[in-house]
This record gives structure tokens, C-alpha cells and sequence, in this order.
């Protein structure tokens, strides 16, 4: 079981769903192919070949999202899209207008889709049922937006819930670097970044450098606000801490990688006992993660508006994805 990054939510308490219900569930949502004129496909696939579209391993569960997009590069849409409208200048004798030309294009795609590349990517989805967390191996908030919106057609309700600290992730980040001290069971790494809060939005980054107190105080004091750090946890566990509460660029270290290499057994065991390994250090850490902001804050409102309203945000988000993949598509680079 390989992390790189995870976007943390909370799995909702009324969640009740085993192994086989929720394997119901998601083969309504397979992932197939998609045909010749679709840009995107996106749909459930099996997080280990051969063991099905749920993987439970001592209470733990691991889903996996495949998406798969076609590739059609503006530059070639632009090409063809000015070959055809040189064709029908020629025809009408004048050059077609703004409107013509959005035609031209949208039939330009409809003609290279077929011939366009295809790239897949599978997004593995870890659900902690005992300590209620949901997270999503992204990097990218789009691909986080896939899971979610995939999530919410798949299961009704919605079982996921946001996560609201006490302190702010920036406003915490900002006060260990302040009195520099990391808190406990963490230690502050060599990478930081810091915002202007202000219009300016100035930008300073810290990169395997370790920077005084005095100038980051001085940093802070003129008005910027930490939005990434780098943190180890317990010696165990090194990544990025976004100031939206991201995990980046995960590493298992030396303590944990001894760990796995004194396990023995078949491929299944050895996997198995990786992803118990991983999970339960990841649930500590999460713990002492909140510890260190003061704990989870709970929603004025009940569960069940507060998983409405992240489905809404989520639907939105989605729609503005799919207009933003027309746009690079059809629109980018004028003709």
C-alpha cells in the first residue's frame, strides 16, 4: 500500500455499511471504457486485481477510482479548426465570424476524439470505519472533486462529512513557527512556505533551508501567514501540512520501512500486514495532528445539512471542472 498524499475527511457516524453491501454499491458504478466521443470516464476498479472493488483488511477499507481522459491538444484543435475555416472563406468569400468559428471547432473535436490519446489514472480511496476518517490519495484538488462527486452518486446518503479544526491549519502552522516550537510528537522540517494576507499576496518559500525565528517573525509580523510545513511525526512519518489541512508528499521512514521488511509471508500477508502497519500509524497521527489544533470543532448544523451542503459544493465543483476541461479544450488558443 503505497500513500503520497491524502485529503482528510470525516466518515460519517451513521455510516453502517460492510464489505458486501458496499461492493453492491459501487459495481453500479463500474468503470467501463469510454466510447470513442467521451472526454472522460470515470468509475470504480479494483484497488488489488483479483480481490474485487472492496479491500477489507482488519476493519480497514481501500476503494479505488480509475478516470480516464482523452488527450486532444488545443494546438491540434487550432490547426486543423484554421484549415477548415481557410476552406470556407473560400467557399462564402468572407471570413466566418466568432459564432462560425465555435462551430468549426466543436465539429473539429467531434472528428479527432476518436483518434485522441487515452490516459488513465486510479485514485485509491482509504476508509478508517473504528476512527470515522475517509481520505483520498490526491494531489490535485480537481482529482479530490472526482472522488467526492463519484462518491456522492455512488452512496446515499452522503458519507462524508468536512473537517473543522479548533485552530485554523494556517493560523496553527503560523504560531509553531512564531514561537518555534513544533508541537508534540512533531518536529518542524526545512520547508516552509509563508502568504501576505493582504491584496499583494506576497510569497516567500523556504525550500531544504531552515530559516532564523527572527525573519520569519519578521515575515509574520508584516502581515503573511504560513500555508505550507514541513513536519515529521514521531520519527516515523515526514510531509507537507497545507494550510487546507492536505497532507503532502508522504514519506514512511526508516522506523516504519524496518518494520515491513521484518514481515514474511505470501504476497497477500505481506500486503495485508503493510496496510495495517500504514493505517494504524496514519490514525495516530491524525490524532496527534488534531491534538496539535485544539481539537475537531462540530457543525452548528446537523450531519445530515452539513453532508448536503458538501454534496452541493461538490456538484458545483464538478460542473465547473467539466466546463473548464470544454474550455481548454474547444476554446483555448484564439483561431
Amino acid at each position: 500500500m503505497q500513500i503520497k498524499n491524502l485529503r482528510i475527511y470525516r466518515l460519517d457516524p451513521s455510516w453502517a455499511l460492510d464489505a458486501a453491501q458496499l461492493s453492491e454499491l459501487l459495481e453500479q458504478h463500474h468503470f467501463h471504457p469510454g466510447t470513442s466521443q467521451d472526454p472522460l470516464s470515470l468509475g470504480w476498479t479494483e484497488p488489488r486485481a483479483g480481490h474485487g472493488l472492496v479491500y477489507q483488511n482488519n476493519e480497514q477499507i481501500l476503494l479505488c477510482i480509475r478516470s480516464e481522459k482523452k488527450l486532444l491538444p488545443g494546438t491540434v484543435i487550432n490547426q486543423v479548426a484554421r484549415t477548415k475555416a481557410a476552406e470556407i472563406a473560400e467557399e462564402q468569400g468572407y471570413k466566418p465570424g466568432r459564432k462560425q468559428m465555435q462551430e468549426v471547432k466543436e465539429q473539429v473535436i467531434t472528428e479527432l476524439m476518436p483518434r485522441a490519446f487515452s490516459v488513465a489514472r486510479d485514485t485509491q480511496v482509504w476508509i478508517d470505519p473504528i476512527n470515522r476518517w475517509l481520505c483520498v490519495d490526491a494531489a490535485a484538488a480537481s482529482t479530490g472533486d472526482e472522488v467526492m462527486g463519484l462518491l456522492a452518486k455512488t452512496i446515499n446518503p452522503f458519507p462524508v462529512l468536512p473537517l473543522y479544526t479548533e485552530l485554523s491549519p494556517g493560523g496553527a502552522m503560523t504560531s509553531w513557527l512564531l514561537e518555534d516550537e513544533a508541537p508534540a510528537n512533531f518536529s518542524i522540517d526545512q520547508d516552509t512556505e509563508l502568504r501576505s494576507t493582504t491584496e499583494s499576496r506576497a510569497l516567500v518559500k523556504y525550500v531544504r533551508h531552515s530559516a532564523e525565528p527572527e525573519e520569519l517573525g519578521r515575515h509574520i509580523q508584516a502581515g503573511k501567514q504560513c500555508t505550507r510545513l514541513a513536519l515529521t511525526w514521531d520519527d516515523c512519518i515526514s510531509f507537507v501540512l497545507t494550510d487546507s489541512l492536505e497532507l503532502k508528499r508522504i514519506i514512511l521512514l526508516d522506523v516504519i520501512k524496518e518494520q515491513k521488511t521484518s514481515i514474511s509471508g505470501d504476497e497477500d500477508e505481506l500486503f495485508n500486514s503493510d496496510m495495517s502497519l500504514i493505517t494504524l500509524e496514519l490514525s495516530r497521527m491524525f490524532a496527534d495532528l488534531l491534538h496539535a489544533m485544539h481539537w475537531e470543532v462540530k457543525s452548528v448544523c446537523c450531519k445530515k445539512c452539513a453532508g448536503w451542503s458538501i454534496l452541493a459544493v461538490v456538484i458545483c465543483l464538478a460542473a465547473v471542472g467539466w466546463l473548464a476541461y470544454f474550455n481548454e479544450v474547444v476554446l483555448r488558443g484564439g483561431v
